[in-house]
């Protein structure tokens, strides 16, 4: 296991880059803790997998460094990190039986038969597959051989690092429930550092114990679960993360206070916004909005069903508000006025949060 560092890490697919629009990985620096949970979070083609790519050393990056507990490994080929890697679609030998896939990493490195036979049946425990290990992995389900992807990350001792690329994306929707719920159990026993590279924010905020957003490839926010739910640090995590996702509202400037739709807002932030430049928006998430008898005038456009409570969309100058209503609450059949907590309603500057 180790501390991984990134250090001004930048990557460009270009020789010689010009603009910053030419860098897929635009200046990083990140640390990630020995033996923590992490992901890597955002949309494809914000640049997660080319930074896998360089931590794993099948990429070599364009700037900057990678540490391994404070050890400088960017030169170093990938064989020499000691890094399990589980791609989005599972690698296993099909005419290899489950024993000899999961043995194959020890057996590879001249580990003693008896070390071999004791890990192998310890890790398949784990993994619930101790009753496959004489069957081929040919016949195994999508989840069955990514277990055993899995598994043999897991069976060396000497891994720096497990990292997983996307890998539920052709698994089941319930069986996806069952892994994601299986790796973090493991994390919990083994301790092992975990990267886990996904697009999918359920699959993110679940595993992880710190999530590192990315966008246009570079991070705009670091945080845990409720850090980047109940507090985005920029509109796009608000907008990326959360079901409906962040509202965003134009904001206006009246005595240095923010408005909008001709009625000032309370916000969790006191600065005089009249010494702020810039484009200025206010966020809210649709949890903290709530019909009241004064504040935002806005009519009611559009109710959907969400089990245990409703989304509802209305318009207040011309602008979507969305708002979570619990079931059973009354919801206003046209006209109505909408209050913001104001502890979880910011400004934004040019998609950042104003601190």
């Amino acid at each position: 296991m180790a501390k991984i560092t990134l250090e001004n890490l930048g990557h460009s697919y270009m020789e010689s880059p010009q603009s910053e629009a030419d860098w897929a990985l635009k200046k990083l620096n990140i640390d990630w803790e020995d033996g923590g949970a992490y992901a890597l979070l955002g949309p494809s083609g914000c640049g997660k997998t080319t930074l896998l790519s360089i931590i794993s050393g099948l990429l070599h990056p364009s700037a900057g460094r990678v540490l391994f507990d404070d050890k400088d490994v960017t030169d170093l080929p990938p064989d020499q990190r000691h890094i399990a890697q589980v791609f989005q679609f599972p690698v296993v030998y099909d005419t290899m039986t489950v024993y000899d896939n999961l043995a194959f990493p020890l057996r590879n490195r001249h580990v003693p038969e008896a070390d071999v036979d004791k890990r192998v049946r310890e890790i398949a425990e784990m993994i619930d597959l101790t009753d496959t290990l004489g069957s081929r992995a040919k016949g195994l389900t999508a989840d069955g051989k990514q277990k055993i992807s899995l598994g043999r990350g897991l069976v060396r001792s000497d891994v720096n690092v497990i990292m997983f690329d996307e890998p539920l994306t052709v698994i089941d929707p319930h069986l996806k429930w069952l892994l994601r719920s299986k790796l973090k159990e493991l994390h919990q026993r083994v301790k092992t550092t975990m990267i886990y590279v996904t697009h999918d924010q359920t699959e993110a905020l679940t595993f992880a114990d710190k999530v590192v957003v990315m966008n246009l490839g570079e991070v705009v926010q670091i945080g845990t679960p409720v850090d980047l739910f109940e507090r985005p640090q920029h509109t796009f995590v608000g907008h990326f993360i959360g079901s409906p996702g962040m509202n965003v509202l134009p904001c206006a400037v009246e005595d240095g206070k923010p408005h909008f739709a001709g009625t000032e807002i309370d916000t969790a932030s006191d600065k005089n916004l009249n010494d702020i430049k810039g484009t200025l928006q206010i966020g809210v998430r649709p949890e903290f909005v709530q019909f009241a008898d004064k504040g935002v005038p806005a009519k009611v456009v559009k109710v959907s069903d969400a089990g245990r409570f409703r989304i509802v969309e209305t318009h207040a100058d011309d602008t979507s508000i969305k708002l979570l209503v619990p079931e059973g609450q009354g919801i206003p059949a046209d006209d109505a006025y909408l209050a913001f907590d104001r502890n979880h309603t910011q400004v934004y500057r040019d998609g950042w949060i104003v601190a």
